[in-house]
């Protein structure tokens, strides 16, 4: 495919987005401050061991969810806009809607036929398992509604929607937490009925019933759809055994109350941090994507939010790594879950690199061709499994944050080997200048913290992050300033 160059295109692409992202980040920020608040509230409420079989339920649902449901939603949003200008759209949802359906069809005959295999595997009660498969289906539904609305550009909706959801799970989950003694099933239960009600809202707010009728299925759509969506359930399988699979191997040497440190550690790092950092990709893709769609060299947008996003990650990572102890302390109600400090720094560097492929794999989702994306994120997810079965046993914690670490950065490295001609990512170098040159005094302060002076952790956090952005703020300005 030809490229042209446009400048008053990306101009005015730059500005939608971020327009979007400030629609958009009412509903990540709230999803940050919802994640930090179920921690303390949930470590309160539960044991280690019930946390950590309530980490290991969350982890089975989202194994099946990526191999059943959300490669639908993702290919909806990829093909969305294709089929709009076609004006096919009834048929189109037909397809993702009886596929949908036939997923989860296939997942419960599955489930039934092999339950014995499930419950030896995944090692958690009948009645969770069975409060799984059942809550899959409004996650599933919600999933697909939630990218027909981002290929929409129905930010605002999204917005409303996803803070909504975050709010009645929280609520709902306390209360039969707290007043009917179900312990993590419970949990279970408020984020079932949660998502349901979200569901609802859903379709009205993404107007899929105006659109929806039962048609004969567009076939021509089915291969593509799933040309593209099942490497994408592959690679999300894999990164599943980069960041969750060390549950299971955890629970199986060292039981569910290792299981809950690692859940704290988990919930505190990579669920918090995306929230946040994914500010910018779900406000870009789409642009992005209709751009492409267009012919429009995407390049320069990508470089410049890749930038954008190092300087929000790296700093914050970095402070959090210095502060593991603390940052646990403020986040967690109960002494019982103060050692996950110790897996937090892996974690969170493990985050900054798996975030940053949103950009450097973007690539093979704009060429239809993420089976590359697959085979480097299946590679890197074999190297977790092997670090995790060797390093666990040795180093216990350690082991499973040294492990998801150096797994997650293997896929960022190949991802930046392995480019498409005329998708190369080109990186934004004064930017990234910028950034390293004002980590110095960053690095240097919290030194001086360490060895002479003594304050409140919150303070010492706030203040690093305030004299990052002070310099590389003033070098923007200055003698490292962008010349358009």
């Amino acid at each position: 495919m030809e490229f042209v160059e446009n400048k008053e295109v990306e101009r005015e692409q730059l500005s939608a987005i971020f327009r979007d992202m400030i629609k958009y980040s009412p509903s990540k920020i709230c999803g940050m401050i919802g994640n930090a608040i179920i921690v303390p509230v949930y470590t309160s409420l539960l044991s280690p061991e019930q946390y950590g079989l309530y980490s290991l339920s969350i982890a089975t649902l989202s194994f099946l969810c990526i191999i059943f449901s959300d490669w639908v939603g993702l290919s909806g949003l990829r093909f969305f806009r294709q089929h709009q200008m076609t004006q096919d759209m009834p048929k189109y949802l037909t397809t993702l809607v009886t596929m949908l359906a036939s997923n989860l069809f296939l997942m419960f005959l599955l489930s039934f036929v092999f339950r014995n295999w499930f419950y030896a595997q995944f090692n958690i009660p009948v009645k969770y398992l069975f409060a799984i498969l059942f809550l899959i289906i409004p996650v599933a539904i919600r999933a697909l509604l939630f990218q027909l609305l981002r290929a929409q550009l129905k930010s605002v909706s999204y917005t409303i929607s996803t803070i909504a959801n975050q709010l009645m799970t929280i609520f709902l989950s306390i209360i039969f937490v707290k007043y009917c003694h179900m312990g993590a099933v419970a949990l279970l239960l408020g984020m079932g009925i949660s998502i349901t009600l979200t569901d609802l809202l859903l379709i009205y707010q993404s107007n899929i019933l105006s659109w929806f009728k039962f048609q004969k299925i567009e076939w021509k759509s089915v291969f593509p759809i799933m040309v593209y969506g099942i490497p994408i359930a592959a690679t999300s399988l894999s990164a599943w055994i980069i960041n969750q699979s060390n549950k299971f191997i955890m629970n199986s040497i060292h039981g569910f109350s290792q299981v809950g440190l690692v859940g704290v550690a988990y919930s505190l790092t990579l669920p918090l941090l995306m929230t946040i950092f994914s500010i910018i990709t779900v406000a870009a893709i789409p642009r992005i994507i209709n751009m492409y769609e267009e012919k429009i060299d995407v390049r320069p947008i990508v470089s410049r939010f890749t930038g954008y996003y190092v300087l929000i990650a790296l700093p914050i990572i970095t402070v959090i790594s210095f502060y593991a102890r603390d940052f646990v302390v403020i986040f967690s109600s109960s002494e019982k879950f103060y050692d996950a400090f110790q897996v937090i720094p892996f974690f969170a560097f493990g985050t900054f690199f798996m975030a940053m492929t949103d950009y450097t794999t973007l690539q093979y989702h704009l060429a239809n061709k993420t089976y590359i994306d697959f085979i480097i994120k299946l590679t890197s997810g074999i190297i977790g499994v092997v670090l995790n079965i060797i390093l666990i046993p040795k180093m216990g914690l350690i082991g499973v944050g040294a492990a998801t670490m150096l797994a997650n950065l293997s896929y960022l490295l190949l991802s930046l080997i392995i480019v498409l001609p005329g998708l190369r990512l080109i990186y934004p170098s004064l930017t990234f200048m910028r950034i390293f040159i004002a980590l110095i005094p960053m690095v240097s302060l919290h030194y001086l913290y360490s060895t002479t002076l003594n304050a409140p952790p919150l303070f010492k956090m706030l203040s690093l992050l305030a004299v990052f952005y002070a310099v590389y703020f003033t070098l923007q300005r200055t003698v490292l300033k962008r010349h358009e």
